[in-house]
C-alpha cells in the first residue's frame, strides 16, 4: 500500500476493564501507520477513562452517561471519529498485527464495497474458524450461518468473497456509505443491529466483502454472558424486527405466525418444565412489544444519521 487514510477503530466498554485493556494492548501493535482509537464507555459502573487514558494516552476514551448498547455506543463512536473510514470491533477481540490493511485496500480498489470484515477465529481456540462468511437470510425466521463455524482453519476459506453478512465483531465501512445509509439503528440496543444495518447497505446498491486476508480473534459472548436473559430478550425482540424493517408485508405475517403459534410455544413448554420463570417473563415481553406496536410503522423504521 502506498496510500493510507486515516482509520477509526471503535469499540465499547461496558464494566470489562481487563478485557478492554487487552483489545488496547493488541491494537497499539497493529502495522497499519495511519489510525486512531475511540473507545466508547456505555455507562460502566466504574469511570475507568482516566485509568485508560493514563496507560494509553495516545488513544480516544468518551463516556456515556446512559448506556446505549451496541448499535447506540458505536454510533456515538462513529460521529466523535475523524477517519475516512471506521472499524468496528467487539472490546473482547484481539486481532493479527496486519489485519487492517487487507480491508482498507479491499475498499479502495472496489468504489461498490460498502463494508468488508474480517475473517474471525475463537479466542480460545485460535485454530478453529467462527466466521468466514455467511449463508443468506431466511426471510421468514431471520436466520443466518456462519460459513465455517466451529470448522479448523485449513485454508479453505482464504478467498475474497460478497457475502450477505460479515460479522459484527469486525466489520468497517466508510464515511461516505455512513452519509448516504445512516448508522445503525440505536433503539436495536443490542443484536441484529449489524444485520440490520447491513441489509440497508445492500439495498443502497453496495457489496458486502469477506477478507480472509484480515484475521480477529474473538472471545465470545463475554459482553453479555453466554445465555443470560438479556441476551434472550433482545435477540427474541430484534429477530422480529429486523424482519419487520426489511422484508415485505407477507414475510412479516408469516414470521408474526411463526413465531406466535410455533416458536413462542414452543420455548414455553421448554421453560415452563424447567421451572424458568425468568425465561417465560423475557420472551413473553418480547413478542409482547411487537404486538403492542403492531400499527407503529414510525418507530418500527427510525433510524440514525451521521
Amino acid at each position: 500500500m502506498t496510500d493510507y487514510p486515516l482509520v477509526s477503530i471503535i469499540a465499547i466498554n461496558f464494566n470489562q476493564l481487563r478485557v478492554t485493556i487487552e483489545f488496547l494492548q493488541s491494537v497499539s501493535k497493529i502495522s497499519y501507520p495511519n489510525y486512531e482509537v475511540i473507545i466508547v464507555d456505555n455507562a460502566s459502573k466504574e469511570d475507568t477513562s482516566a485509568l485508560l487514558k493514563q496507560q494509553f494516552p495516545e488513544f480516544i476514551f468518551i463516556r456515556s452517561e446512559e448506556n446505549l448498547g451496541f448499535a447506540g455506543g458505536n454510533n456515538l463512536g462513529i460521529r466523535k471519529a475523524k477517519g475516512e473510514y471506521f472499524m468496528l470491533l467487539n472490546n473482547d477481540t484481539e486481532v493479527e498485527t496486519g489485519f487492517l490493511e487487507p480491508l482498507v485496500e479491499a475498499m479502495q480498489a472496489n468504489p461498490k464495497i460498502g463494508m468488508v470484515g474480517s475473517k474471525v477465529r475463537f479466542f480460545d481456540s485460535p485454530e478453529t474458524i467462527q466466521y468466514a462468511g455467511a449463508t443468506p437470510m431466511t426471510k421468514y425466521t431471520a436466520t443466518s450461518h456462519f460459513i465455517g463455524h466451529n470448522q479448523k482453519d485449513e485454508g479453505q476459506y482464504d478467498q475474497q468473497t460478497i457475502t450477505p453478512f460479515v460479522s459484527g465483531a469486525a466489520m468497517m465501512t466508510s464515511r461516505s456509505v455512513c452519509k448516504k445509509v445512516g448508522l445503525m439503528a440505536g433503539f436495536f440496543f443490542l443484536y441484529y443491529e449489524e444485520l440490520d444495518w447491513q441489509e440497508r447497505i445492500r439495498k443502497a446498491g453496495y457489496e458486502i466483502h469477506y477478507i480472509p486476508q484480515s484475521l480477529v480473534f474473538h472471545k465470545e459472548s463475554i459482553s453479555v454472558g453466554k445465555n443470560s436473559p438479556l441476551q434472550a430478550y433482545w435477540k427474541s425482540r430484534n429477530r422480529l424486527l429486523l424482519i419487520r424493517r426489511n422484508y415485505n408485508q407477507f414475510n412479516v405475517f408469516i414470521s408474526f405466525l411463526f413465531l406466535t403459534f410455533i416458536s413462542y410455544p414452543y420455548h414455553l413448554l421448554k421453560y415452563i418444565a424447567r421451572r424458568d420463570l425468568v425465561s417465560i417473563k423475557v420472551h413473553s415481553i418480547a413478542l409482547g412489544w411487537h404486538y403492542f406496536n403492531a400499527f407503529n410503522m414510525k418507530r418500527i423504521h427510525q433510524n440514525d444519521y451521521l
